[in-house]
């Protein structure tokens, strides 16, 4: 469990690389739709654990002569019809203020004159909400910040949106045991389907039967939509349709990973529909499991993501199947399924990342794809998904019960 304190942590080392500047990170804007969850933007999550207030606002203003206002945690007005659809919101006061960890709670309609004094006093912003590509809106902050600036004489706008990102590359310990909690629920869910699969089976019910697997085992829901794609099905890396039925002699690639306490998992087995590889399909998965395996070997800290691909390519090169490895090793894991990272470095100690080659035969409707979530450590790694079946005599074996 994340605790207050930690957050607290994260904040205060944001404040210190913003030296003398102001900067906002933004929860988001409300999700009026019946259909999805909101969630806050994982900036927003990391800093302060708030999940429920959409529209609100953290500020950061290192240099204010009053050390309680340096923190300050802006929320929407209440709005007593609303919560009639959507949940009672607290009041501002004492219990809210335990609850959020901030001594410091305005109201988002005063946000703009208290920018308004930053901007005169200490004439410097940072921005540290990501970036936009040219085809998305510009970023909250950095519109803001150029409408004061545009009105203040010598008011800077500085580039500070890696710093986040920075610090969300090194999992704390208890954001790694929560990790793993979410890998062995997600293991619990993969158990399932295992011994579900069969020929004749919906792709979708071997879906339900993953995430009431997580249901059961403490999660929430799935941390992005099940890939679950058997025959041609399984050599399409985000197949999402997962409405076909199961067929005796295809392999199902199964891509999935449990939702919990805000972290997700993200795990890629490839099971046969029969309950028994083929000789073609376990030389396939064969060559997949020694380019895996030979990649996770080399993690410790210092290691680059690329050299890690470079590892796992060159055995599925060697093979003949290199045109057939499409995408890349892997990724960083947390509040995101592709979670943040900053800057392509060197992993440091504490990094959660995937490693996850494939070889993918259209021609065949012969895909293969294994994955693990693995933690960096300074000489080596930990395989937080280990105890979920891998090899093909522990797959073989799964599926018979």
């Amino acid at each position: 469990m994340i605790t207050q304190q930690e957050y607290a942590l994260r904040r205060e080392k944001v404040s210190k690389a913003l030296g003398g500047c102001a900067g906002l990170v933004f929860a988001g804007k409300s999700n009026e739709s019946l259909e999805t969850m909101w969630r806050p933007h994982s900036h927003f999550e990391y800093l302060t654990g708030v999940t429920n207030e959409s529209n609100a606002v953290l500020l950061f203003d290192p240099t204010h002569p009053v050390s309680s206002r340096r923190e300050v945690l802006f929320l929407s007005s209440r709005d007593p019809e609303k919560e009639q659809w959507d949940g009672l919101r607290k009041s501002i006061g004492s219990a809210l203020r335990t609850e959020t960890g901030f001594t410091t709670v305005l109201r988002t309609g005063s946000l703009p004159l208290v920018l308004s004094d930053i901007a005169t006093r200490c004439k410097s912003f940072a921005t540290l909400m990501p970036n936009a590509l040219i085809s998305q809106d510009v970023s909250e902050d950095l519109v803001l910040f150029q409408k004061f600036s545009n009105r203040t004489p010598e008011c800077d706008i500085v580039d500070m949106s890696m710093v986040i990102p920075s610090l969300r590359s090194v999992k704390s310990e208890s954001e790694i045991q929560t990790i793993q909690e979410a890998v062995d629920i997600t293991a619990v869910g993969f158990a399932n389907a295992m011994s579900f699969v069969r020929s004749g089976v919906n792709e979708f019910q071997v879906q339900a039967t993953l995430e009431h697997g997580y249901a059961m085992a403490g999660g929430r829901g799935s941390a992005f939509p099940p890939i679950v794609g058997g025959g041609l099905n399984s050599t399409v890396l985000h197949y999402k349709e997962n409405d076909q039925d199961l067929v005796d002699g295809d392999l199902v690639c199964i891509d999935s990973g449990a939702f919990y306490k805000g972290y997700g998992a993200d795990i890629s087995r490839t099971i046969p529909v029969s309950g028994k590889f083929n000789d073609r399909q376990k030389e396939i998965y064969e060559i997949v499991l020694q380019a895996e395996e030979a990649a996770i070997a080399a993690i410790k800290e210092g290691v680059t993501l690329a050299e890690l691909d470079a590892i796992a390519r060159a055995i599925i090169v060697k093979a003949g199947y290199g045109d057939y490895f499409i995408h890349s090793i892997g990724h960083h894991l947390g509040l995101e399924t592709h979670d943040c990272c900053g800057s392509p470095s060197p992993l440091k100690e504490g990094a959660v990342i995937t490693i996850e080659p494939g070889i993918y035969l259209p021609d065949e409707s012969l895909g293969v794809r294994i994955e693990d979530d693995i933690v960096v450590k300074k000489d080596g790694y930990i395989n937080l998904s280990k105890a979920i079946p891998k090899t093909v005599v522990e797959i073989e074996e799964a599926m018979k019960s």
